[in-house]
């Protein structure tokens, strides 16, 4: 894929950032820390001009629109909008709009948009359900800090269960398609659910998202940075004509994913462990100590990730999702 093409997916998939219309300045400092984060995995891409090309509207939609010419790269700038703006669970009317708009200007034919939004539509909705729902008892339990907790199995196994989910969002970023990428956050509040209910608390997924968001990792933000260095490190499978055994070597998107997930659930052990007495500055920190490690871990498990990959169709996400299938390495 030519450097334009590339430029002209990732003014996509900002403008779905701001599709909603966000005026807070930490949502928009968060989308161009990303756009910076992206650089070393550029080449010949002014990212951070791009976020301002973007937020100013110095670069129009249609003119991104118009630049890809081949179905494959159109349909591919599609799903990602999609993914974006689906990215908290919820399309707000603002978000319709947009995708409306950007259908109409990449001329994709109606069967392919559904399809995309089928899959997509599926995931999220099993998002939803991937936690019970707020009660009484979880409302409660989330009303502020307790004393800390022992937990009902050892650390070592709950280290086991970080690894394994560590490794299945690893494996996640390998295939071809960028819906896989959707399961990520999903796995994610799951783990944390885990973790939290084996130090006896049960939070609902509200709570478990904005743990997640207190600590430093995003919804919007996750998908933007995969998404951005998937197509930046080569890694789509669809657009470049490559096969998971080829794309094994090219292990950027993977440690991103190995690593969030890692640090996050050993921040979720801590701060349930210690009785969620961590204020938000002391869960960014202490996450982001632990996201380096995390990352140079990535290269011992790359044979688990590569086999997890080769395993996974849609069908054994969505299983995962749902809890019908454990996440095993």
């Amino acid at each position: 894929m030519k450097l334009e093409e590339q430029k002209s997916i990732l003014v996509i998939a900002l403008y779905a950032a701001f599709a909603d219309g966000i005026k807070d300045e930490g949502e928009r400092e968060e989308v161009r820390r990303i756009a910076a984060s992206l650089a070393d995995a550029a080449s010949g891409i002014d990212l951070a001009g791009l976020y301002q090309d973007v937020l100013l509207k110095r670069v129009s939609l249609a003119e991104a629109a118009a630049a890809l010419t081949e179905a494959g790269q159109r349909q591919l700038a599609y799903e990602m909008a999609v993914c974006v703006c689906e990215a908290d669970g919820r399309l707000c009317d603002a978000e319709r709009r947009f995708l409306n708009e950007l259908k109409a200007l990449l001329k994709l034919d109606t069967a392919v948009t559904q399809l995309v939004e089928n899959e997509i539509d599926t995931l999220v909705g099993e998002m939803d359900s991937a936690v019970p729902t707020a009660t009484a008892a979880t409302k409660a339990a989330a009303s502020g800090p307790g004393a800390a907790a022992v937990p009902a199995v050892s650390a070592p196994e709950l280290d086991k269960t970080i690894l394994n989910y560590s490794i299945m969002n690893g494996a996640l970023e390998l295939l071809p398609q960028s819906w896989a990428s959707m399961a990520i956050i999903p796995l994610q509040v799951k783990m944390v659910y885990g973790i939290g209910k084996a130090h006896g608390v049960e939070l609902d997924q509200g709570h478990i998202k904005e743990f997640i968001a207190a600590a430093g990792v995003g919804l919007t933000s996750q998908y933007l940075e995969q998404f951005g260095r998937k197509l930046l490190g080569g890694l789509l499978g669809k657009v470049a004509g490559k096969t998971i055994g080829k794309i094994g070597g090219a292990a950027t998107g993977m440690a991103f994913s190995f690593a969030t997930t890692y640090a996050l659930g050993q921040v979720a052990k801590r701060y349930y462990a210690g009785g969620r007495v961590m204020n938000t500055q002391m869960l960014r920190d202490t996450f982001q100590n632990l996201l380096e490690p995390a990352k140079q871990m990535q290269a011992q498990y790359l044979p688990q990730i590569r086999q997890q990959a080769e395993t996974l169709d849609m069908g054994r996400v969505l299983a995962m999702v749902r809890g019908q299938q454990g996440v095993a390495a």
